[in-house]
């Protein structure tokens, strides 16, 4: 079983201006998949913070699995991806390109999401969209392979061609 963290970035949900209903759901969908989720948490839409909280819970908590949701988007404040990347240390390409292609099944839409996924340390960090109709295709969408990369990241075997 693997640690997992969600990190929902939103500004009115901060504020207490809306209820976060993208992370409890993140949360649940992960637990279903035999993860614990050991923290979750709410910040703003800034940059600054969103590092900040990514550092933190890999860093000092030693998230295995955070998910982010929210910030993704076209809005001037959408800047999930930029925070993530500023903090990776290597990138995951294919868990983005791996969501946006089973989102464009469903609508075209998802090809404007900006989402990334990196690691940094012995974190795989996975941006989410902000929708929970939206949150569940995408973590349903990679929630099959992201065991496969932990264990590899984490130092298990890695015989890929058994898994």
């Amino acid at each position: 079983m693997y640690t997992a963290a969600v990190l929902t970035v939103s500004d009115r949900s901060f504020r207490g201006e809306r209820p976060d209903e993208a992370g409890p759901l993140a949360a649940s969908l992960l637990e279903e998949a035999g993860y614990q989720v050991v923290e979750t948490a709410v910040v703003p839409d800034e940059q600054p913070e969103i590092e900040a909280a990514l550092i933190r819970l890999a860093d000092e908590s030693r998230i295995a699995l955070i998910v982010t949701t929210g910030g993704t988007g076209f809005s001037p404040r959408d800047v999930t991806p930029e925070a993530t990347l500023a903090v990776c240390e290597r990138l995951t390409p294919g868990i983005p390109e791996a969501m946006r292609a089973a989102s464009l099944a469903i609508t075209p839409r998802a090809m404007l999401s900006r989402a990334a996924a990196g690691i940094r340390g012995g974190s795989l960090i996975v941006n989410l969209p902000g929708s929970p109709k939206a949150v569940r295709e995408n973590l349903e969408a990679v929630l099959p392979a992201l065991g496969h990369g932990l264990k590899m990241l984490l130092g298990g075997p890695t015989d890929c061609y058994l898994s």
